[in-house]
């Protein structure tokens, strides 16, 4: 089941009008379950102390750690019955409308392939690891579950408003890359950081990074890096709080106010910021003087 090209710019083969396939799980090979086994297994023995409680809840309670790639039906009924949510599989990257649709329904798409063992720390696209591992846990949270919906409300709002950059930072600072403080210290809970060895580690440890109180306009207007480790981190106080935020702000008119400022380069500290660690960006530095 391992392929090389995941994007989609039509419906897959096969597959239903909402773009979803079947998981096929029966067809996934030793050597892939032995992919899971080992992301997992790695993962799980780092992630205590690090990773927020809530994600490490709903990793012991939806029973991940059974042997092999999770099966999406059997993860579904647990996940429906503490939250409402289900993984739909997608053989790959879906177009945005698609994507928010089944958000906003309280559907998770998640990748049914899975990275080579040759891709173990680093894979550009999400695989099954990064969606289920990363993602999935924080959907047995309810107030998580309540935000993730909302924000595929928001999604399918912001594709009228020409503001879809916007609320992508969001996301990418919330539910991939996101950090929480909690009374143990700082926590992570993005998905792109608790399905990466390195950077669950370096996004707490390492002096490199800026770690910055969350604001939701100053979010927005935040470039970030797909390449490789982020440079700006940015902490909710809570997720309930976060989950307010997002129900209470009135977007379009945020999205005018925003389109009419410049956007915020990648490590770049502002006024207003309320910022906790204030990176040396070495490790930046360091990789683009390798180039």
């Amino acid at each position: 089941m391992t392929d090389t090209n995941h994007v989609l710019d039509t419906p897959p083969e096969g597959g239903k009008a909402d773009w979803t396939v079947s998981q096929d799980w029966s067809h996934y090979t030793a050597e892939e379950h032995a992919t899971w086994d080992t992301l997992f297994a790695r993962q799980a023995k780092l992630l205590p102390g690090r990773a927020s409680d809530a994600y490490l809840r709903g990793l012991d309670v939806l029973k991940l750690s059974k042997p092999g790639s999770p099966d999406f039906e059997e993860l579904s009924e647990r996940l429906m019955k503490l939250t409402g949510w289900q993984v739909v599989a997608v053989p790959g990257l879906v177009p945005d409308d698609v994507f928010f649709d089944h958000m906003a329904n309280r559907r998770f798409v998640a990748g049914n392939f899975i990275r080579r063992p040759d891709q173990l720390d680093y894979l550009q696209e999400p695989d099954v690891f990064h969606d289920v591992f990363g993602h999935v846990p924080m959907l047995a949270d309810p107030v998580f579950a309540d935000y993730l919906e909302a924000y595929g409300r928001g999604g399918q709002r912001a594709l009228g408003l020409d503001a879809l950059r916007y609320l992508g930072r969001l996301y990418w600072y919330t539910v991939e890359f996101g950090l929480i403080r909690e009374p143990g210290g700082l926590r992570i809970y993005g998905s792109g950081i608790v399905s990466s060895f390195a950077e669950s580690q370096f996004a707490l440890d390492d002096p490199s990074p800026n770690r910055i109180e969350f604001d939701m306009a100053r979010v927005m207007r935040t470039e970030y890096r797909i390449d490789d480790f982020q440079q700006n981190y940015f902490v909710i106080p809570s997720f309930d709080e976060l989950l307010r935020m997002t129900v209470e702000t009135d977007f379009a008119p945020l999205y005018e106010e925003l389109k009419a400022k410049p956007d915020i380069a990648v490590a770049e500290i502002v006024a207003g910021d309320e910022v906790i660690t204030r990176g040396t960006q070495a490790y930046a530095r360091e990789k683009a003087a390798a180039v």
